[in-house]
């Protein structure tokens, strides 16, 4: 069995070759050829902390396994990241372990991922200003894999958090983008072309009369009960795509908008692996608002994993254990 640390994953996988296998991935789940198995997610009792275990098959890239992680709001003070995971493969021939790779950079990747393809797919071509509400680690990735598919010129950034912006900050000057700070989200909703939401928020953050006409948002923030960062009244006025609808429906950011009864299943214009599998439309005017409801599904993390597989094999990385 191929062991890969995160040291070595976070070598082996760039952006680029994160998005190319994460939009393979949904296409592939369009067309019936990948599956997500039911998510386990439960509070551990200790350290506050919240595990969970996603699983599934995609049999077009012959790809199987878990990944297995979660959250552990106490591993700042111990100089260790809070979100731990680990994804394991399987040969999908046998059902041997094949892999077992460290997933946090990788988590982080396939997230930024699949904002940057629904941005690619949803958002109108000329758009060039972002909007990020949460500046904290995830951030970066969606920053570097919008920049990936669209030619951002100008981000505008708030977070609750004066630390994040300021390492948001930093990062934005070393890649010479144009940094506008808000003191609120309604800045940053009102002036972005793509709006990415990655907050914990348990509370709308932006209103349904903030964003200008033709936008599209990616909301990444809400993976669990209870979670929200938009206004309901949005939800129900704009057209709607969603990784996997199930996920949507109870954990998403689309949950409130059903439990209200203000919209239904018929308001899910598409999964956006229909979209860019070509099943199903995207964008169908300029002036619409577009929103991706980015739950994250076990597929992705198998798809980036095996990508790091496969790049350490051909350059001999990694330690083999047996087993």
């Amino acid at each position: 069995m191929l062991v890969i640390s995160e040291e070595t994953a976070r070598h082996l996988v760039s952006m680029d070759a994160a998005i190319a296998a994460v939009e393979d991935c949904f296409a592939a789940m369009a067309r019936g050829q990948a599956r997500n198995y039911p998510v386990v997610r439960e509070i551990v009792g200790m350290a506050d902390a919240v595990f969970g275990v996603k699983a599934g098959a995609d049999t077009s890239a012959r790809v199987l396994g878990l990944k297995a992680g979660g959250y552990w709001p106490g591993n700042a003070a111990r100089g260790l990241t809070n979100h731990q995971s680990a994804t394991l493969l399987f040969d999908a021939d046998t059902g041997r372990a094949a892999a077992l790779v460290s997933a946090n950079y990788l988590t982080g990747v396939r997230t930024g991922a699949a904002s940057a393809i629904a941005t690619k797919h949803l958002a109108r071509p000329e758009a060039h200003v972002l909007g990020i509400l949460g500046t904290g680690g995830q951030s970066l990735y969606q920053l570097r894999a919008t920049l990936a598919v669209r030619p951002i010129d100008e981000v505008h950034a708030w977070d609750p958090s004066p630390a994040n912006l300021t390492s948001f900050g930093a990062e934005m000057a070393a890649l010479g983008l144009r940094l506008v700070v808000h003191d609120g989200p309604e800045g940053v909703a009102r002036a972005a072309e793509v709006l990415i939401t990655v907050t914990p928020s348990q509370r709308a953050l932006v209103q349904a009369d903030w964003l200008r006409p033709g936008s599209h948002v990616s909301a990444m923030g809400a993976d669990t009960k209870g979670k929200q960062e938009l206004d309901t009244k949005l939800i129900a006025t704009a057209a709607l795509f969603v990784d996997v609808p199930e996920q949507a429906r109870l954990i998403g950011e689309f949950q409130h908008a059903f439990a209200q009864g203000l919209i239904d299943d018929s308001h899910i214009r598409a999964s956006l692996g229909a979209v860019v599998a070509g099943i199903a439309p995207g964008r169908q005017s300029a002036d619409e608002i577009t929103i991706f409801d980015g739950t994250g599904v076990a597929l992705q993390d198998l798809v980036v994993a095996d990508l790091a597989v496969q790049l350490a094999r051909a350059k001999g990385l990694g330690t083999e254990a047996p087993y």
